[in-house]
């Protein structure tokens, strides 16, 4: 049987690299991190004419010059684990952009084949590119594709297979000018003479890093035997080259690799006269409108949500009668057995009661992140956070900082791990700490159950007003935070707009399923471990009626209660529930389930016997502002280095919402809502 094949997909940001993958691999791919790093890290494999291939994503990535985690990550990953090949997924549109990466990854004698992508919308431009001459000049295989289809998928594989058949190296074409070379051809003997390479290592690519001063290579040549000898010559050249060229040598090598770039364009690229104005183009001239942008986006929310609750109303029926009728069945099917009270309670108010009331808002989340995951791969997100950016410099911050935000209205552990892209640490820590005001998915659940019993015909109006209302309580604190904490200017903003384009089903369904996936992972895990612990504990002592003041539970929540009776919800079920919540927000319904021992649906019944439309939008809100789960807590911890932050954090976040929900509630009285 054939060895499997192993292909790594490099490219930059938005040129459709995860596209490809997605359509290489579909559903057959896992998610997970780098090993050490908070980099999230893709593999999957498919199957082409009975031989197994896995494909790994690696970061995007501008550059192999290591200045980013993702760079770091890249080029370890090609020099290390040592795949067959690399396809560089390139960007037609931005060639010149693009080919900088293409050209490091020859430069590192990777096996590389080029896969040209959106040619559809370089045409559009009056683009015209003869891949067949710049395969010639770049000494290396160039396909045209469109990642959102299968144009060129075959072709491409067929590429892979060939090239690395035929064992042949990509051969760095490019001259750095005399002197450059000159001195390069020295310090590659020194090296070939000094130490001992990985087979995967070039000679001159390794010479190459030392001239430029890369500190990762640096670092473990001196960890190398003879590896002082290699750097004390390497600083010799280094010195004088600066001196010739009067500035730093790999700003002349940038320079040289730019340089054959051009050239290389301008025999195989035929550009129109004058740039045509693209539908992106036409497009953002409305969508990034200063005037327009900021309605058009919280427009674009609100009818994301409406659709979301809409559309997911008859599949919750669904699945709220299905969670009915397993506890009907197993009801009946224990006492058939004659099993003893206990468990039948275990069963029915547990397990069915606690989980079964999270599982019904699986509709829900899933089609939210369906929509959030159709205007990622549209570019539209993009532009959301260029829009977002007069805003943000109020607190400080700019417009790159809004893009963790947004991910945070799919989980904030994530979002958070995003501000490493974030150059300057003061914008790192200040974004971490606004970040858990994002409302994420798993308080989606907290507020379809109140909406549904308290505000039926406004379901998306409601829950839209406690996004926005997120998004202005992290400006409020990003302005205070900027007077005391982190005073000083915000660093400028440059983004890179990808075109406008019809994210694909497949990739759609993929990225929603990836976060769909974590939440069935908490209710089978998280959430059914607590919920088991809550009925347990609203059990103890035996004999006292489930789920009663008299019981553990019950006592706990009395104790706690009178902290929430200002903010109108000072029953001991709501404040137990808020205290499990930290452990996972889905788990605030979960717990009332169990304490209630009825499934959602029962469960809106029984809380509007002691919420009001007050003090359910009041509960909403604290549950919006109060302490993060321990998961956005531990990562708040590793991405800050600091214990610190994490419990600064904790208390700050859970002060706000106690804060916030006494307006809420003590302002509606005095309006006359109560």
């Amino acid at each position: 049987m054939a060895k499997t094949f192993k292909i790594a997909l490099a490219g930059n940001p938005n040129c459709g690299k995860t596209t490809l993958f997605n359509n290489l691999t579909g559903m057959r791919q896992h998610v997970g991190n780098w090993p050490g790093k908070t980099v999230e890290k893709k593999e999957g494999s498919f199957t082409y004419k009975g031989r197994k291939i896995d494909v790994i994503d690696l970061p995007g990535t501008y550059s192999l010059t290591a200045y980013s985690i993702e760079e770091v990550i890249a080029r370890d990953y090609i020099i290390e684990q040592s795949p067959d090949i690399v396809v560089n997924i390139v960007d037609a549109c931005n060639l010149e952009r693009n080919l900088y990466l293409t050209a490091q990854l020859i430069e590192l004698g990777a096996n590389v084949v080029l896969a040209l992508n959106m040619n559809k919308f370089a045409c559009r431009k009056g683009l015209k590119i003869d891949e067949k001459k710049l395969s010639e000049l770049l000494g290396i295989h160039v396909i045209k594709i469109e990642a959102v289809d299968k144009t060129g998928k075959e072709e491409l594989i067929e590429s892979v297979l060939k090239t690395t058949s035929s064992g042949k190296k990509s051969e760095n074409r490019i001259t750095y000018g005399r002197e450059i070379e000159e001195h390069l051809a020295q310090l590659e003997e020194v090296v070939k003479g000094c130490i001992v390479l990985n087979e995967n290592i070039s000679p001159k690519w390794l010479a190459l890093k030392l001239i430029e001063k890369d500190k990762q290579v640096i670092k473990k040549v001196s960890d190398l035997k003879n590896g002082k000898e290699v750097l004390e010559k390497a600083g010799v050249i280094q010195k004088h080259l600066s001196e010739v060229f009067g500035e730093d040598v790999d700003a002349a090598i940038a320079d040289a690799r730019y340089g054959f770039i051009a050239g290389m364009l301008k025999e195989s690229v035929e550009k129109p006269g004058i740039d045509k104005l693209t539908m992106s183009d036409n497009i953002d001239k409305i969508v990034t409108n200063r005037i327009l942008g900021i309605p058009l986006f919280l427009i674009m929310m609100y009818l994301m949500f409406q659709i979301t609750f809409t559309a997911a109303a008859p599949l919750m029926e669904l699945v709220d009668g299905l969670m009915g009728f397993l506890a009907e069945q197993s009801i009946a099917l224990l006492t058939s057995l004659a099993c003893p009270d206990w468990l039948i309670s275990l069963v029915a108010d547990g397990i069915i009661g606690g989980v079964g009331s999270v599982i019904i808002f699986l509709p829900n989340i899933l089609l939210l992140f369906l929509m959030i995951s159709f205007l990622e791969d549209s570019g539209y997100m993009a532009r959301a956070a260029f829009i977002m950016d007069r805003v943000m410099h109020k607190i400080g911050l700019h417009g790159k900082s809004f893009i963790p935000m947004i991910l945070g209205f799919g989980c904030n552990v994530p979002a958070i791990m995003a501000t490493r892209t974030l150059e300057n640490k003061r914008d790192r820590i200040l974004t971490i700490l606004i970040n858990p005001f994002m409302s994420c998915g798993a308080r989606l659940p907290v507020y379809v159950l109140f909406v549904s019993a308290f505000f039926s015909n406004n379901q998306g109006l409601v829950i839209f007003s406690l996004y926005i209302l997120g998004i202005i309580i992290a400006i409020i604190m990003g302005l205070i935070f900027k007077k005391t904490l982190f005073k000083g200017s915000s660093a400028p903003f440059v983004m890179e707009l990808p075109p406008y384009r019809f994210p694909t089903f497949k990739g759609t369904v993929i990225h929603m399923w990836e976060r769909g996936r974590v939440f069935l992972i908490k209710a089978g895990t998280i959430i059914f471990s607590v919920v088991l612990v809550i009925w347990f504990l609203g059990s103890v002592p035996f004999g006292v009626e489930y789920a009663s003041e008299q019981s553990v539970i019950g006592m706990i929540g009395k104790t706690i209660a009178p902290i929430f009776k200002p903010l109108g919800f000072g029953t001991w079920q709501a404040s137990v529930s808020l205290i499990f919540g930290v452990l996972a927000k889905e788990v605030v319904v979960g717990t009332l389930g169990t304490l209630y021992g009825v499934a959602e649906e029962g469960l809106g019944t029984v809380l509007a016997q002691t919420f009001t439309p007050l003090t359910a939008y009041a509960f909403m809100v604290f549950t919006l502002l109060y302490i993060p789960c321990v998961a956005v807590l531990a990562a708040i911890k590793r991405e800050t280095n600091s214990w610190k932050w994490m419990w600064f954090s904790a208390a700050y976040l859970t002060a706000v919402a106690w804060v916030g929900a006494f307006i809420v509630y003590q302002g509606g009285l005095l309006l006359g809502f109560g």
